[in-house]
């Protein structure tokens, strides 16, 4: 029988990437990015929880902090790019920080917190923005009250989107693990 004249013997390093785990993170995380392709209520997104889970799954940070940032751009690629892309991809980096505090099979009441913390610096990081973009509102304290207080609305639905994200995440990776033990293993 012959050699394929094609065989590529791949690193160690790149076959350990594709574990079963880091396969299913990354599937995760792409699922719910392209979420926002779907139609929904505005504001209900994944973007705060695909970062916290990104953050607190991936063992390795430059895959915690690269996942969610490329995943982000596939959706934006279709969704459209704007001039608040780089704060809003601060912020995932931010939130993907402080997933990484989380632990690796963080709590409910932990991920509850921090998620109710990403949406919170969310809002108050990407609306001063807005404000200070100074095309919305006058660049006074009242013009940056009024660009929060617009914003308000939108923040319900923010919430929500984080809070129902998150527990799609961590709590379907939570039951995956257990069906699938190797799914435990922090080589991701």
């Amino acid at each position: 029988m012959g050699v394929c004249p094609f065989a590529v013997e791949l690193p160690m390093s790149f076959e350990k990437s594709l574990s079963p785990r880091m396969s299913v993170l990354v599937a995760l995380v792409v699922a719910a990015a392209l979420s926002r392709l779907l139609p929904h209520p505005m504001n209900f997104s994944p973007i705060e929880a695909l970062a916290l889970f990104s953050g607190a799954m991936f063992a390795r940070r430059s895959l915690a902090l690269l996942v969610p940032i490329a995943a982000m751009l596939l959706s934006d690629w279709f969704l459209g790019f704007h001039s608040g892309m780089p704060v809003v991809y601060g912020m995932i980096v931010l939130i993907t920080l402080f997933g990484m505090l989380l632990g690796k099979s963080p709590k409910a009441g932990k991920v509850l917190g921090a998620s109710v913390v990403g949406v919170l610096a969310f809002f108050v990081v990407t609306n001063g923005f807005v404000w200070l973009e100074g095309s919305m509102y006058p660049m006074t304290g009242a013009g940056l009250i009024a660009c929060y207080v617009a914003g308000i609305p939108f923040l319900d639905n923010q919430l929500a989107g984080a809070l129902f994200y998150s527990t799609v995440l961590f709590g379907g990776f939570a039951l995956l693990r257990q069906r699938f033990p190797s799914l435990s293993a922090q080589s991701a």
